[in-house]
C-alpha cells in the first residue's frame, strides 16, 4: 500500500455565490406512496419480506419504498443486496445497477455496475445536529424544522457535495441519482464487501498518504468546501487510490462555522499522522490546505 494515485481535476470555475437551489418539495415518491398502484403495492411487499430489508419503520416508511420503486423504474437499480452498513443516520445496501447507472458509473468491465443504495432515517435522532450543518449554507436558506425536509435537504447536500468534490479532482463515490431520501452512488468495494477505511489497514508509506489526503483537502478547500468530518474513519483504500466517503456533513466556505470545521479536520488528519510517526503539526496542514504557505512563499 506505497502508491497512491491522484484523479485528475475537472475544468471548474473559481467557487462563489453559485450555489444550486436544494428543493425539498414532495417528490415523485411521495405521489408514488400516497397513490398506491398495484405495481408499487407488490414491490413494497416484496421489499418488506426480504431478510436484508427487515429493520425497524423508522429506516422504511412508505415515501421511502416509493423512492427505492422510483430508483428501479428509472433504471437505477436492478436487484438489491445486502446491508453494507447500518448508523444512526443512515443505512447503506449494496445493489445491482440498471441501464441508467452504467451511463454514470465509470471504470466498470460488467454490464451493469454495482452501486451503494444510502437510505437515510426520517425520523433520525441526530435531525437537530444535521440543521446545524444546513443553516448557514447559502443552498439552505429557509430550509424550516420539519424533520422530513431537513433530512431530505441533506441528502440532496451530499449529492451536490459528490459532485462538486468529484469535479475538483478528488477522489470520491460517483453520485449516480437521488430520490427523496435515498441516494445511490458508485459502490467502492470488492466482492468481499466494502473497503477497508484508512483505520483499518497497515500503511506502509504514511508520507505519501498524507499528501495525497492534504491535496485533496486543498481541493475540496479550492472548490469551496470543508469536509467537517475528516478522520481515518472517512478515507478508504481501493484500487490504488484513497477515496473519501460520506460528505453529508460538508459545508461551503460561505458557512459561518466553516473555518472551525476545517481547524477540527486538520487537527484529526494530523493527529492521524502524527500516530504514524510523521512530525505533523495542525497549523502547517492547516496553511497548506488554506493556501496561506503559498502567499508566504510570495513574499
Amino acid at each position: 500500500m506505497a502508491d497512491f494515485d491522484l484523479v485528475e481535476t475537472d475544468d471548474v470555475e473559481s467557487p462563489g455565490d453559485e450555489w444550486e437551489e436544494i428543493d425539498v418539495a414532495d417528490t415523485e415518491a411521495d405521489r408514488i406512496a400516497r397513490e398506491r398502484d398495484r405495481e408499487f403495492s407488490e414491490f413494497r411487499e416484496r421489499i418488506k419480506d426480504a431478510d436484508q430489508f427487515k429493520v425497524e419503520d423508522s429506516v422504511f416508511d412508505d415515501a421511502t419504498y416509493g423512492a427505492l420503486y422510483k430508483l428501479v423504474q428509472d433504471g437505477y437499480i436492478q436487484a438489491f443486496g445486502g446491508p453494507l452498513s447500518t448508523g444512526k443516520e443512515a443505512n447503506v445496501y449494496q445493489a445491482l445497477g440498471g441501464s441508467a447507472a452504467m451511463d454514470i458509473v465509470e471504470g466498470e468491465t460488467a454490464t451493469d455496475p454495482e452501486v451503494a443504495v444510502k437510505v437515510y432515517r426520517i425520523n433520525a435522532s441526530d435531525f437537530r445536529d444535521m440543521r446545524g450543518y444546513l443553516e448557514g449554507d447559502p443552498r439552505f436558506e429557509g430550509i424550516g424544522s420539519d424533520k422530513s425536509e431537513v433530512v431530505k435537504a441533506w441528502v440532496r447536500k451530499e449529492f451536490a457535495n459528490l459532485s462538486r468534490a468529484r469535479s475538483a479532482g478528488v477522489r470520491v463515490p460517483t453520485p449516480v441519482a437521488v430520490e427523496r431520501n435515498v441516494m445511490v452512488m458508485e459502490f467502492i468495494g470488492t466482492e468481499t464487501g466494502r473497503a477497508k477505511r484508512l483505520s483499518e489497514v497497515e500503511i506502509e508509506n504514511p508520507q505519501t498518504a498524507y499528501e495525497v489526503i492534504r491535496e485533496y483537502m486543498r481541493r475540496l478547500q479550492d472548490a469551496g468546501l470543508v469536509h467537517g468530518d475528516f478522520s481515518e474513519y472517512n478515507v478508504v483504500f481501493h484500487e490504488g487510490q484513497l477515496v473519501v466517503i460520506d460528505l453529508g456533513q460538508a459545508v461551503t466556505v460561505h458557512h459561518p462555522n466553516s473555518r472551525e470545521f476545517l481547524e477540527r479536520d486538520c487537527h484529526n488528519v494530523a493527529s492521524f499522522f502524527r500516530r504514524q510517526g510523521m512530525d505533523v503539526a495542525d497549523e502547517d496542514l492547516l496553511a497548506f490546505v488554506t493556501g496561506e504557505n503559498d502567499e508566504g512563499e510570495a513574499d
